[in-house]
């Protein structure tokens, strides 16, 4: 197993107790590079919003954890904040969770000479993804040929 994937799973198995006892849910826990640095990022979640006291809680927590295993060999910045806007859905809960939702899809290549589309997430399952636009038409997307898909920023 790639690191990335190790410190990403160990991560999430010291979590997702963590969680039930908080009664959060823990939607995604990614370890990349950004800009030079290495992040360990948590995105947790609950009903009715996650506030920036559940975030430090959980934070607190999580790195003495991290400290005490000390499993991570890279020295990196460790971020727990809520989904937020303009976050990727990647997993199946993330699609449940946007039903009914606006989002912004990009393709890798153009449909009907465009890559951008918006609309209500109706429906997904392994292969499609079906939203319905503002004009009310349907459009079934090829999940593989989404580059991607997020939930719109509505200002």
């Amino acid at each position: 197993m790639a690191k990335k994937e190790e410190y990403e799973a160990k991560t999430e198995g010291f979590l997702l107790p963590l969680m039930k006892e908080n009664h959060f849910e823990l939607v995604d826990v990614e370890y990349v590079k950004e800009a030079g640095s290495w992040y360990l990022r948590a995105y947790i979640d609950k009903e009715g919003g996650i506030t920036v006291d559940d975030c430090e809680t959980i934070s607190r927590r999580l790195g003495d954890w991290l400290d005490e295993k000390d499993f991570i060999a890279d020295s990196y910045i460790l971020e727990v904040s809520s989904p937020g806007l303009g976050r990727p859905l990647k997993k199946d809960k993330d699609f449940n969770r946007s039903i009914g939702k606006e989002v912004d899809i990009k393709l890798y290549k153009p449909l009907n000479k465009q890559k951008d589309f918006t609309g209500t997430l109706t429906s997904y399952d392994r292969e499609t993804v079906t939203i319905t636009q503002e004009d009310g038409i349907e459009l079934v997307l090829n999940r593989p040929e989404i580059a991607l898909i997020r939930l719109a920023f509505d200002f």
